[in-house]
Parts: structure tokens; C-alpha cells; sequence
């Protein structure tokens, strides 16, 4: 999922608490929520669920829409749990940077709440537009602070913590897309109480031309 700049150890860690019911509703219900609402009111080929976690919005996007879809995370104990959930699912392990897929391969890639941890993000995002098909889209989700002094902080903790991360504001998220060669349909604020005027997340969906 990040990289080599976070701990694969600490996201195998992590995975044992990601699915607490109150994680999953305070965190990353809304935007799965908003992820799955856009993609279902377009209708996809084969989707590709970039860093994705324990596999919820994978296995959810297979049952309620009905297609192909592979998750993809750099934590094996991530994956085990998403395994677990749907064993009938594709699930690989690799770096968000060098995905496992071939060319033009899936009509749309999500990446919900891990795009922050990868340690050459417009790398990333030239994945992105490497595997999707003409016509594809993008959806990537992430906290972006209403204020840099909030973003600054919070990196400089994530580095002193031994996990560096970067939240991007919208208009970077705009740069990285354009120089990936992706064009911007949507940013969208996704409302996540009670974080929302400290946390924001935003929801941005790209189009490959």
C-alpha cells in the first residue's frame, strides 16, 4: 500500500483493529459510502480497490454492483482479513507504485484512505492512469486540512511516529492528476462527524481522456 516509507508491520498491526465497528463508522464509512454511490451511477467493467485494507469496500463493491473487482494492499496481515472476508476475490499483495496489472486493464480504481502513505505519490497516480482503460476513472480519497499548519503537524508527527505520511489539499491533488495525465471530474467534501472541521476528507474523481 505505502510503500517503503511506512512499516508494513505497522499496517499488520493495524488491521487487527481496522474493522471495530465505531473505526469503520467514524472513519471510513462516509467515503465508502460516497465511493460507492459514484461508481454505481456509472456503470464498470472490472475495478481495482488500490490499499485496500481489510477488503470492506472491496467485498462491497462486488456484492452491490456485481463486477470483478481486485483488492490490492502492501500489508499481508491486511490482506489475511480481506482473504478471509471473500476468499472468491482477487487479492494482491504489492507497492501502489508498481501495481501487478497489466495496461489498460480496469474501468475504474479506488483508493480510499492509504493514497496519504505512499511515499511517491505521483508515481501512484501514474498507476492509476497506466491500468485504467480510455474513459476510466479514478476515485481517491484523503484527509485534506483546511489548513497547511494543520497538515504540517500532523506530518511532522507521522515522521517523529516512525510512519511518515502527506495529506494532499485539492488543488495539489488537481496537479498530481493533471502531470499523471488524468483530468478532474469532481472534488468532493465528504461530511465524517465528528472530524470533519478538523479531518476533512475529500473525495476527488479523475477521468483518464
Amino acid at each position: 500500500m505505502p510503500g517503503a516509507g511506512a512499516s508494513r508491520r505497522f499496517f499488520d498491526l493495524w488491521s487487527r483493529v481496522y474493522d471495530i465497528p465505531a473505526v469503520q463508522a467514524l472513519t471510513y464509512r462516509p467515503v465508502q459510502d460516497a465511493v460507492v454511490a459514484r461508481v454505481r451511477a456509472r456503470p464498470a467493467g472490472r475495478i481495482v480497490d488500490v490499499g485496500c485494507g481489510t477488503g470492506l469496500l472491496t467485498t462491497r463493491l462486488a456484492r452491490e454492483l456485481g463486477v470483478p473487482v481486485t483488492g490490492i494492499d502492501y500489508s499481508n496481515g491486511m490482506l489475511e482479513v480481506a482473504a478471509r472476508r471473500h476468499p472468491g476475490l482477487s487479492w494482491l499483495q504489492a507497492d501502489a507504485t508498481a501495481l501487478p496489472l497489466r495496461d489498460d486493464v480496469a474501468d475504474t480504481v479506488v483508493c480510499t484512505e492509504s493514497f496519504h502513505w505512499y511515499v511517491d505519490q505521483q508515481r501512484a497516480m501514474r498507476e492509476f492512469t497506466r491500468v485504467l482503460v480510455p474513459g476510466g476513472r479514478a476515485y481517491v480519497a484523503l484527509v485534506a486540512p483546511p489548513a497547511e499548519v494543520v497538515a504540517r503537524a500532523a506530518s511532522a508527527w507521522g515522521r517523529v511516529a516512525g510512519q511518515p505520511f502527506r495529506w494532499r489539499s485539492p488543488q495539489e491533488m488537481r496537479r498530481l492528476a493533471d502531470n499523471a495525465g488524468l483530468t478532474v471530474v469532481e472534488q468532493h467534501r465528504v461530511l465524517r462527524v465528528p472530524m470533519t472541521l478538523l479531518l476533512p476528507a475529500v473525495l476527488n474523481v479523475f477521468e483518464r481522456p
